[in-house]
């Protein structure tokens, strides 16, 4: 019987893990971080993005005939989903059709830069032009050992990836906090980078901030892999010594 005891002691302290597998930031305390990059200065326009294009002028006249929204303040999700229906859609060879205009080529800009070029084309027909040019279907996905993996659309165009994990309800204590990693397209590439959150390096490259359909997946740690199976499994391992110790005792009487 003490030896059985031990044995299930023994069990019941597999995949017990320890702070340093689980605490974020461990060598903050010690880190000196760079500048952070300019805003917009990463999120690049792409083939299928959705645009909304606010035009405004000091000659509001000048400004109707390119039929833009004039919706005001903060965008709530039922206004981003009626803006999509008209919003403007890059096409595959990364042009959009502008009233007035016609094609303007945007693909592998920026907003801000967009906000400029198409700022330049409507210059002769528009008195003094203001434009302010935002992503309408900016999305992530967020899947592995998180609470709530899914795919996420936003309409802020610099969210870090704390921040798009905690959107997902944070890692939850099976998922490996030294080992989550981030798809990107990147042109015409998938780019795989691995980043250990326990750690703060990673801060200082391009992969703090997500991008636009970027996919994120945190992977299970070893005692959630083997949890997965019937060996591995401690409370079925539990459960069978219960049996088999229950039968000794009855034919034992």
């Amino acid at each position: 019987m003490k030896k059985l005891f031990l044995i299930l002691l023994a069990l019941s302290l597999v995949g017990c893990a320890t702070r340093k597998e689980i605490a974020y930031y461990q060598d903050i305390d010690d880190k000196e971080f760079s500048p952070l990059p300019e805003i917009n200065s990463h999120q690049k326009i792409q083939v299928n993005d959705i645009l909304n294009i606010k035009l405004t002028s000091l000659n509001p006249e000048s400004v109707a005939p390119f039929s833009f929204e004039s919706g005001e303040g903060r965008m709530q999700m039922q206004q981003i989903q009626a803006m999509r229906l008209t919003g403007y859609i890059v096409d595959a060879e990364g042009y959009i059709e502008y009233p007035q205009i016609g094609k303007i080529y945007l693909k592998g800009k920026t907003t801000t830069e967009a906000q400029d070029i198409i700022k330049e084309a409507v210059k002769d027909e528009v008195k003094n032009p203001n434009i302010k040019v935002t992503l309408l279907n900016y999305k992530f996905t967020v899947q592995g050992e998180v609470r709530m993996p899914g795919t996420y659309e936003i309409i802020e165009e610099n969210i870090t990836l704390p921040q798009a994990l905690g959107m997902a309800g944070d890692l939850t204590i099976n998922g490996r906090r030294d080992n989550v990693t981030i798809i990107r397209h990147d042109g015409d590439e998938r780019v795989v980078k691995r980043i250990d959150l326990t750690q703060t390096d990673w801060m200082d490259t391009p992969f703090y901030y997500v991008k636009q359909n970027d996919i994120i997946y945190v992977e299970p740690n070893d005692p959630r892999v083997k949890s997965a199976g019937f060996i591995g499994n401690v409370g079925t391992v539990i459960s069978v010594f219960s049996i088999i110790l229950s039968t000794v005792v009855i034919l034992s009487r």
